[in-house]
């Protein structure tokens, strides 16, 4: 069973989001949550609250405690929000456009279920 976890709007650059994103795609959710504890970057402490909500999501949805189970980030990713325009003041009275950037970050976390012997046969 999947849980998804969504934050928009984020005040940063996708571009920079990602480099910590790539870091923990594919973890196991208490490694991530290490890592982003642990990262120097602002994007980190926005991830982590996301891995945190989708946790949530999960145990709300399935009614089940988090440490029974086996949970990692099966998919996430950062795609590039809305450009906020703004003017900054140059000389000889001109304007120079500043475009302040933002991201939203998805995230799906899923139940790592061992598979059965007769699952194994059939693969």
């Amino acid at each position: 069973m999947e849980a998804v976890a969504k934050l928009t709007n984020v005040p940063m650059s996708a571009r920079k989001m990602r480099l910590i994103v790539d870091n923990i795609r594919g973890q196991n959710v208490e490694k991530a949550l290490g890592i982003l504890k642990f990262t120097r970057r602002e994007s980190g402490i926005w991830l982590e609250k996301l891995v945190l909500s989708a946790i949530a999501n999960w145990s709300v949805k399935t009614g089940e405690e988090m440490d029974t189970f086996d949970l990692y980030i099966k998919t996430i990713y950062s795609n590039q929000g809305p450009q906020l325009k703004r003017f900054r003041p140059a000389p000889h009275g001109r304007a120079h456009r500043i475009r302040k950037h933002t991201n939203h970050v998805t995230i799906v976390v899923e139940n790592r279920v061992p598979l059965t012997q007769e699952e194994e046969a059939a693969q």
